[in-house]
């Protein structure tokens, strides 16, 4: 049984990515539905509740206002005056959250003094008093829920975060070369004109800052003199050998290649976004790792596509850079701590709106979001679902497939 829950649950991963249209297997793990009778519906389009001659009609009332319960009552078919019952309605959400409804008299009607918010998937209980007898009823209203076993939902790899407070970090794409710093290279010459006596380095050679490189004969003195690097770097140029004469030439081309410099184009919209210190993330064309560093120099001139270049310099640790080499970068623009905030890769779509999935036990319920600013992973929460709250992030698209494979409606 369990490996051909997993199986139905492959196929239908398999159909949502492929775009197949025909309708999908069933994989719930909830027991087979039974087809059910639709509930009668009273002349306010709310569903009727009967008990003997009593007969009540429960209403959600959403035109031109939130959403809200109206009430009315008859008696063998009669209208029965509102303020002669005593109605309270109670929902349970999951979770155990309960809604604790009051009723006023308003017109022929009774008006809850609450808000029904979505979504409305609630086990309903009405008690209503009238004529010193109470009358009972419960029924669920479900939508939006499904119910997954754990092995099941671990062999789908479907992963769940908390709700909680997230620092967004809005960016701007730019894209660059690498290039050396102006400070990398250094020719190296004889001071004095003589024969390079014996040449220590090749081209390709690392070395460090006063290493000799070089013993050369002076001319004048016909005494022996040594050149020394000037820095770290590498040989990355060979222009004598020993026994040449110096003959006021370079000799040698040093380059340092511990930083590079990114030179990055930004356009007039973003002129204003970019500024000394603000943070760059950077990826070298062809390397997985990321590259963190700072705006440190912008250029005052223009582009030919009006583009101006703002410098970030890079240590080249893992001697992975190279002069010339691509790279795209994500300038942060901007830094907002928000207080609930969920990842955007587990955003789907339910009827009109933008949801989430909460998880309770094996049990998924849509919780429809009120959204606000974003960057790249994150999105913040206005309203819809609370902090604490665990909702799943990867494989959401699972819990919609099969939500929406049960057919189940909108309804009161």
């Amino acid at each position: 049984m369990k490996n051909d829950k997993i199986l139905t649950l492959l196929t239908v991963a398999v159909f949502l990515f492929t775009g197949f249209t025909a309708p999908l297997p069933v994989f719930a793990s909830s027991d087979p539905e039974v087809e059910q009778a639709e509930p009668e519906k009273g002349p306010n389009r709310g569903r009727m509740l009967r008990d003997g001659d009593i007969a009540v009609e429960l209403a959600i009332f959403e035109t031109g206002i939130p959403p809200e319960f109206r009430v009315w009552i008859t008696d063998i078919g009669m209208p029965v005056s509102p303020d002669k019952v005593d109605l309270s309605v109670q929902l349970t959400r999951l979770g155990n959250v309960v809604d604790d409804i009051k009723f006023r008299v308003q017109g022929d009607f009774l008006r809850g003094d609450l808000e029904i918010y979505e979504p409305h998937s609630f086990v309903v209980t009405i008690m209503a008093k009238y004529q010193g007898k109470t009358h009972r009823w419960e029924y669920d209203n479900i939508e939006g829920r499904t119910q997954i076993a754990p092995d099941v939902a671990n062999a789908m790899e479907i992963e769940t975060e908390v709700v909680g407070p997230v620092t967004l970090h809005q960016t701007i794409p730019a894209y660059g070369r690498l290039s050396l710093p102006a400070n990398a290279s250094h020719n190296i010459a004889a001071r004095f004109d003589g024969v390079i006596k014996t040449l220590f380095v090749q081209q390709g050679d690392v070395v460090k800052q006063g290493q000799v490189l070089m013993t050369v004969e002076s001319n004048e003195s016909l005494k022996p003199y040594q050149i020394t690097s000037p820095s770290d770097g590498i040989i990355s140029e060979q222009y004598a050998n020993t026994g040449e004469p110096t003959g006021g030439k370079v000799l040698l081309r040093l380059t340092n290649t511990a930083h590079y410099v990114a030179k990055l184009a930004i356009y007039p919209q973003d002129y204003t976004k970019v500024e000394i210190g603000t943070p760059v993330t950077i990826k070298v064309e062809g390397d997985e790792h990321l590259l963190i560093g700072k705006v440190e120099f912008i250029e005052q001139r223009v582009r030919d596509d009006q583009a101006k270049l703002v410098w970030v310099t890079l240590p080249n640790t893992n001697h992975s850079l190279a002069e010339g080499g691509f790279v795209n970068a994500d300038i942060e623009v901007a830094t907002i701590n928000v207080a609930v905030a969920v990842k955007k890769v587990g955003l789907q779509g339910f009827r009109d709106f933008t949801v989430v999935y909460a998880k309770v036990g094996d049990q998924y319920e849509v919780r429809m979001l009120e959204l606000g600013s974003e960057d790249s992973q994150w999105i913040e929460v206005l309203g819809g679902i609370e902090v604490g709250t665990t909702y799943v992030t990867e494989n959401s698209y699972i819990i919609k497939a099969d939500i929406e494979k049960s057919g189940a409606s909108h309804d009161h």
